[in-house]
């Protein structure tokens, strides 16, 4: 097994755990409301819950992070473009970048919450929120690498669902600022929506990368990367 083979198996890995997880913390955490008071109320009434979806999305990006920087050794046809690889650079910083925004919200923003501070919640929330602009460029980053698979063979992931998660990248990286900085009520939705059905993508995608990257090579029987 080559460098390269090892590199495409366990990066689909390391993305499918990723994903799964991410969709879990999607469906947990739920659509925001635009108004501060009303994000602090929502996390007191929930906080344990809030803690708990917050550490598995810090471990979610954790591993997207993971997957990315493998992705970028392992010198596949993943990034043997410029934009492939930019865009996998990008998934990497942003779910370092996003990472800080979870574990922020697993600790520091419940606490406040919960204490009624608003003043020290604002300014966690601040913190968080800018931090969570990583996730943005996440997901117009997985659009890429999405439309990049659309435009190929339709292997490990068929065209038609490459460009559904062009779509949902591209939805998730607009939802965001339309919700949470412009106070538009359907932006989180979209957000939320759209970033489920591109975890729901990069799952499928990882998983076949981590059972398909290896072909048998007919007349040797030696495995290579087809």
């Amino acid at each position: 097994m080559t460098h390269q083979e090892t590199g495409i198996r366990v990066a689909g890995a390391w993305l499918a755990i990723a994903s799964a997880l991410m969709a879990i913390v999607l469906i947990g955490h739920g659509p925001l409301p635009s108004e501060t008071a009303d994000q602090m109320t929502l996390v007191a009434g929930a906080s344990s819950r809030w803690i708990i979806v917050h550490w598995v999305a810090a471990a979610s990006l954790s591993l997207f992070a993971i997957a990315g920087l493998i992705v970028l050794t392992a010198n596949s046809r993943l990034t043997e473009a410029w934009w492939t690889m930019s865009a996998w650079a990008v998934v990497t910083l942003g779910a370092l970048w996003t990472m800080t925004t979870a574990v922020a919200e697993a600790t520091a923003v419940p606490a406040a919450a919960r204490a009624g501070d608003l003043a020290r919640f604002e300014a966690w929330w601040a913190f968080a929120e800018g931090k969570s602009t990583g996730f943005m460029f996440l997901a117009l980053a997985v659009a890429v690498i999405a439309g990049n698979e659309a435009r190929g063979p339709g292997e490990p992931t068929p065209a038609w669902a490459s460009w559904i998660a062009v779509a949902a990248g591209v939805g998730a990286f607009l939802g965001w600022p339309l919700g949470m900085w412009f106070g538009v009520a359907v932006g989180s939705v979209l957000w939320l929506a759209s970033s489920l059905v591109m975890s729901l993508w990069t799952f499928w995608f990882g998983w076949s990368l981590a059972r398909t990257a290896i072909t048998e090579d007919a007349p040797t029987g030696a495995r290579s990367r087809a």
